[in-house]
């Protein structure tokens, strides 16, 4: 593989890190995707970045968890829609469109759907 391709590989897993962690406490934002095409991308760019992130205290275990298909702590299910829910609310109440809210009760429902249907992990 290139060097250039390396960087732009890199690069790309720094910035799906970044978006992750924003996702973690910005409730639309989604961390798992982001997360997982970082730890992707350093696979193919950067053992040392991917063994970084993968043995990162917070990140590293639920990176695992989602990629082995383990499931979810119930602290974190528990954390997101904690998050997610508040922050429809207050979007609903300030929106003043029918087909707009509708369009952010359905994301939320089905975000929700999909959290509930991982499994809970003990802790």
């Amino acid at each position: 593989m290139s060097l250039l391709t390396k960087i732009a590989l890199n690069t790309v897993g720094v910035v799906c890190v970044g978006l992750g962690v924003l996702g973690i406490v910005l409730p639309l934002l989604p961390a798992t995707p982001f997360l997982l095409l970082a730890s992707a991308c350093f696979v193919r760019g950067s053992e040392r970045l991917n063994r970084r992130l993968l043995e990162n205290k917070y990140l590293g275990p639920y990176i695992t968890n989602i990629k082995e298909r383990r499931g979810l702590p119930l602290r974190a299910k528990v954390y997101t829609l904690l998050l997610l829910w508040p922050s429809i609310l207050l979007s609903a109440y300030r929106l003043n469109s029918l087909p707009l809210l509708l369009l952010l009760v359905a994301c939320g429902s089905i975000g929700t759907a999909v959290v509930l249907s991982l499994k809970t992990l003990k802790e």
